[in-house]
């Protein structure tokens, strides 16, 4: 991760293909194309990979969650519980479909708590938002049983985590409807855009329609489309199709790329008996874009995240103090800054949430270190990383 360092002949083929046609729109001026319908394309392989009946692209992982919220019938009025950590994304998307985003804690998974999930819901929660930070899962089984017993839609937010499985399923694949990014920084990138997998056709005419100003697409005259309902523009280009379609083939490649890193660095670290690693749900298999480990404290970890970057390796994450996937740091959410106005239930819930302290998720987050695993380490940066990794003992 990212694939963006991969980057190579297959991606500036596929790109050139649209740049011949002279067609960067994904709809429309068929006799144009020359047979290119490269987001058509990525959409069929995405589905195959994903072991779904659907797959529909957007511009971005945001716009996906947008899309999926309206598609699933979410909007004014409506709860959606989301985890204390996940990119800001997440609760933008809720507040956009004018719903209330309401934080929940997690556990040693990195991702919701099942039981403050249970805890946090009302009359008015309508859907479980399981985001799936650093390449590994929430607990599914549990969340899944949830979201059926009190009749909740479960998104899984799997924009971290393309490529991981849960009992031998894809991520984004258990829930009602998945999500994933494709931006410049993900596993699989399409430079910018997004998509979402469902097994609902309901799901899927909805959303498809939704993000293309409520077009029906069902004729070959765009002019002509019926808009069975009110949409935006969340359309994704076929340059950035073209290239996430070369890069969804390479998926085996960058995942084996990443447990082969992931798996150094981890033994690395196992020989320092202060750590204790992130806890996979049982049936869990993390797509190891990111290592995530705990120390004792925030002392410590803090002290480990110092020498780190003093030992120039990049790519290490203190979440405790970052501004945009920790709670800590959401005072424009807390307090509702926007240029646009919001419903007074929004106001409510907001104003709740900013007394609260989240003590379950800071407990955590203060002792949580997370190495981002890259594709491009020669095996001498492999190494030198492994070495600063088993010296680490020498400073605790």
């Amino acid at each position: 991760m990212p694939g963006f360092e991969c980057f190579g002949e297959a991606e500036r083929k596929s790109v050139q293909e649209v740049l011949d046609s002279g067609v960067l729109m994904r709809y429309g001026f068929d006799a144009m194309r020359s047979g290119h319908w490269k987001a058509r394309e990525l959409e069929l392989a995405l589905a195959q990979r994903m072991d779904v009946d659907h797959a529909h692209l957007v511009s971005s992982g945001t716009a996906a969650l947008t899309v999926a919220l309206a598609s699933s019938g979410i909007g004014s009025g409506d709860e959606v519980i989301v985890p204390t950590f996940t990119f800001v994304a997440s609760f933008e998307a809720i507040l956009a479909v004018g719903a209330s985003p309401i934080l929940c804690d997690i556990n040693a998974t990195l991702g919701l708590d099942p039981l403050a999930v249970e805890t946090a819901i009302t009359p008015k929660t309508r859907a479980i938002m399981a985001v799936h930070m650093c390449g590994s899962m929430a607990d599914l089984a549990a969340l899944k049983g949830i979201a059926e017993k009190y009749n909740l839609v479960l998104i899984e937010d799997a924009c971290q985590a393309i490529g991981g499985t849960f009992n031998g399923r894809p991520l984004g694949s258990i829930g009602d409807i998945g999500c994933f990014s494709f931006d410049y920084v993900k596993t699989i990138t399409c430079g910018e855009g997004g998509g979402l997998v469902t097994n609902s056709s309901d799901i899927y005419n909805k959303a498809q329609a939704f993000s293309d100003h409520g077009h029906d697409h069902l004729g070959m005259d765009r002019g002509a489309d019926e808009h069975p309902h009110l949409g935006y523009n969340y359309r994704i280009s076929e340059l950035n199709a073209a290239v996430g379609l070369a890069q969804l083939k390479r998926l085996d490649e960058f995942l084996a790329i990443q447990k082969r890193n992931y798996i150094q660095l981890r033994e690395a670290l196992s020989n320092l008996p202060e750590v204790e690693f992130r806890h996979v749900p049982v049936g869990g298999v993390e797509n190891y874009s990111f290592l995530n480990f705990f120390l004792p404290n925030a002392k410590m970890t803090q002290q480990v995240n110092r020498i780190l970057t003093e030992n120039s390796i990049d790519g290490a994450f203190y979440w405790f103090n970052n501004n945009w996937h920790y709670h800590r740091k959401w005072e424009h959410l807390k307090e509702l800054s926007s240029p646009f106005k919001f419903s007074d239930e929004i106001k409510s819930n907001a104003l709740s949430q900013e007394t609260r302290s989240f003590k379950d998720s800071d407990k955590w987050m203060e002792r949580t270190l997370s190495l981002l695993i890259k594709l491009s380490w020669t095996e001498q940066e492999l190494e030198r990383r492994c070495t600063v990794l088993q010296n680490l003992k020498k400073h605790l």
